[in-house]
Order: C-alpha cells, then structure tokens, then sequence
C-alpha cells in the first residue's frame, strides 16, 4: 500500500448525468484540486468508488457539454499556469488528439475498415471469437483486466492510466486486435471520442509514435492502483505493431464566414452541446438535434454511452431554446431519431422552418461527421446548403498537431494568452 492511502479525506465516487449543470458541478468541486494535488496523485487509480484525484470532467468535455476555454480559463482563476501545468496539458490533449486525427483522416477510415472486417473474422474464427469474449467479459484471469472490462460496462467509465494499462495487455499479452480493443471502449466510454479513443490505442501499440509502445508492468499497477491488483501473466518483453502504411496530412477546412442576415436552422449534435454560444448570425429559426451514438460501432452501443448522449443532446437543445427564446410548443425544436439516415429528416427539417441554410457546429472526424457528409447530396438536391462553424480554440489549436504532443504543448502559453484564457 502506498503511503497516499493514508492521505485520503474525501471518498469521491461519480455518477454522471448528461447536462450542463451537473457538468458545471462537476468542475467547481473538482478546481480546488486542479493545481499541484492533481500533479501529485492523477496517476493513481483508486478505483470507482474514490475518484477524488482526477477530474472526471471527460464526458462533458467530449460533449462540449462544458467547453475546453472555459475549463482552462477557471483553472487559472484558481491557479497559476505552473501549478495546474498537468491538468491543463490534460486539457489541451483532447485538442491535440482532434487536430491531429482531423489532418489524417485516413488513420480513421482505415480504423472503421479494420473493425468491420475483424467483426467478420470473428464469425469465421472459434479461436478469436473465444478469445475476444473471454477478454470483454472479463475472464481472463487477469485480475485488474477482469476487473477493468466489467467497471467500463459498469460505469461507462476508466481512469486514463487504467485505459492504458488495459490496452497494452489486450495487445501485446492477451495478443488481440487493437481494433477490437478500441471499438470496446468506443462501444461503452461516456466519453467515447473518434480521435482520443483511436489514436490513444495506436500510440499504446506503437502506431501513433512509431516504435514506441506502452508495455503494463505488475508492479506498476500495483503501485499506481494502491495495492488493489497484482496481475500475474503479463507480458515481460514485447515488440512494438508495426504497419506499412502512411496516412498523408490533409490541410484543415477553413472557416467559412456567415452573413449576419442569414435564415437558418440550427443543427445540433454530440461534438458540440452548447450551440448556443457558437458565433452565429443571429437567432435561427428553429432547433434540431440529431444523434450518432448509435453509429460508434457494428456492435450495439453500451446503454450508459447512449443514453448520456441523448440526455445531453436534450439538454443542449432546451437550452438553445430559452438562449434563442424559440416557441417551444411548435415545430422550430425538435429532437429526432434518424438511424436510417439524416438526410431525409434534415431536410424536412429545413422545409418546415421555410430556410434553405442549415448549419452546425463543424463536425470533425467521426460518425457525426459521416453522416452529415451522407446528407449533402440529398440536401443539394433539394437546394438546401448545410454550412458548419468553426470555434476559435479549435481553430487555434488543430494546426499545431501534426506530429507528437510536445509541438502542441510548447505552445499551450502562447495559446492561453492569445485565446484570452488567463
């Protein structure tokens, strides 16, 4: 037992309820912490029932549910860019992962690709199919990866040390598919995000930074989950994947500039929950929101994932419609089920506001992103133009990922200040 155990005052167990003021709860409990505590003890995964050391802001943040300038600028109302270095990095991670996965979107599509095959494999092989379900139902034999598969179907939640730990012995000891592994967590994260959840298992592989892979070590775990695990059978010694592929870095779409006297409805999805303060022309004419949680995977989504999702697409919709002082009794806001496809329901959507303009928040690699680009030809079709907004964080950030996280974070100073941040 590490001598943190014994420094423990507050037992913090989580649950998390999609919206925007259990979000805002969640942070200010958690700021007082956000300095030099977290830089001691983020590494520590105490388990579900004592999260008192990390934030757990994850799923609100992938939601935008809270947005990442304004966690960052709380921070340092509280604190000093020194002493809140770490979660601040945490932070600008996310922007990291989004930028550099939207400068490569081959490294998603060739993702998507692999799942659907290995899904195939799966009924063709006894062998992997056994492997792979004695892994995600936890029966290994491996007492902190049993223990880990069973808490995300549980809690729709991991530590990130935990996530990494996990990963690194589905590859390399329990000798499965990344692919599989990340459709796993995709299927079941409340946070469950195209970019981090992708790339986080390619660089735990050895994919993302080449050659350099995360190999878990017993007496790591049992260090850093305070005792509570001494895994046995781990890999010693492992080499890191390798692929022969490069992914070209394709230029980020520029932001389009919207005229002030623009009619339009508001599209509204899980990239971006707080719509409401994107930089719009004006009110629009009506609200939709539209969900793609079902789209994360061949597999059925985890129910904790999809319904977080659609609370908190409830939530933002609700919210545009007091922000923009929209009659909620007719048709302008509604939330829709379109699993068969979004152009259809966009469209009609647009007829009945009588606009011919839709936007939303600009949708990066993922999902949320496939469909709308499904819709665009119909929409066309029917002289409809869906146009997507850009946030300055992004805008600033994206273009600084484009090779490892140290070009980012050399930056984050820089950012802050001109982002208007601290």
């Amino acid at each position: 037992m590490t001598q943190l155990s014994f420094l423990e005052n507050t037992r913090d167990s989580v649950s998390w309820s999609g919206n925007q003021t259990n979000a805002r709860e969640r942070l200010k409990a958690f700021l007082p912490r956000a300095g030099r505590a977290y830089a001691s003890r983020r590494n520590y995964d105490f388990g579900p029932e004592n999260r008192s050391n990390i934030s757990c802001l994850s799923p609100y943040i992938r939601h935008r549910l809270l947005l990442e300038e304004d966690v960052v600028r709380e921070t340092l109302v509280r604190h000093s860019l020194s002493s809140a270095e770490k979660f601040i990095q945490e932070v600008f991670w996310r922007a990291y992962f989004k930028g550099f996965l939207e400068q490569r979107p081959g490294i998603w599509q060739s993702y998507r690709a692999d799942v659907q095959r290995l899904i195939e494999d799966l009924d063709h092989s006894a062998d992997l199919r056994s492997r792979y379900e004695t892994a995600i139902d936890g029966k290994t034999g491996i007492d902190c990866f049993d223990a880990w598969a069973s808490e995300l179907i549980e809690t729709g939640y991991l530590h990130n040390h935990a996530r990494m730990w996990f990963a690194s012995i589905w590859i390399f000891t329990l000798r499965l598919p990344w692919q599989l592994g990340a459709d796993f967590f995709y299927r079941h994260l409340l946070d469950g995000d195209p970019a981090s959840n992708t790339l986080s298992w390619r660089w735990v592989a050895g994919l993302h930074t080449k050659g350099k892979h995360y190999l878990a070590r017993k007496s790591n775990i049992e260090t850093y989950t305070d005792g509570r695990f001494s895994p046995v059978g781990l890999v010693g010694d492992a080499l890191p994947l390798f692929e022969d592929v490069e992914y070209p870095q394709v230029p980020i779409q520029s932001r389009a500039d919207l005229p002030d006297d623009l009619s339009y409805g508001l599209i509204v999805t899980e990239e971006d929950c707080s719509s409401e303060t994107l930089p719009l022309p004006g009110a629009p004419k009506g609200v939709l929101s539209l969900t793609a949680s079902d789209a994360r995977s061949p597999f059925e989504t985890g129910a904790l994932a999809e319904s977080f999702s659609a609370d908190a697409l409830e939530d933002a919709v609700r919210r545009c419609e007091t922000h923009f002082n929209l009659d909620t009794q007719g048709d302008q806001a509604r939330i829709a089920d379109a699993r068969e496809g979004w152009g259809p329901v966009l469209a009609d959507f647009a007829r009945n506001l009588d606009v011919t303009t839709l936007v939303s928040a600009y949708a990066p690699q993922g999902p949320v992103c496939t469909k709308l680009e499904e819709a665009k030809p119909l929409l066309k079709e029917a002289g409809i133009t869906l146009l997507t907004v850009m946030r300055d964080y992004d805008v600033m950030n994206w273009p600084h990922a484009t090779r490892g996280f140290f070009k980012l974070k050399k930056k984050i100073p820089d950012l802050v200040r001109t982002l208007g941040l601290g």
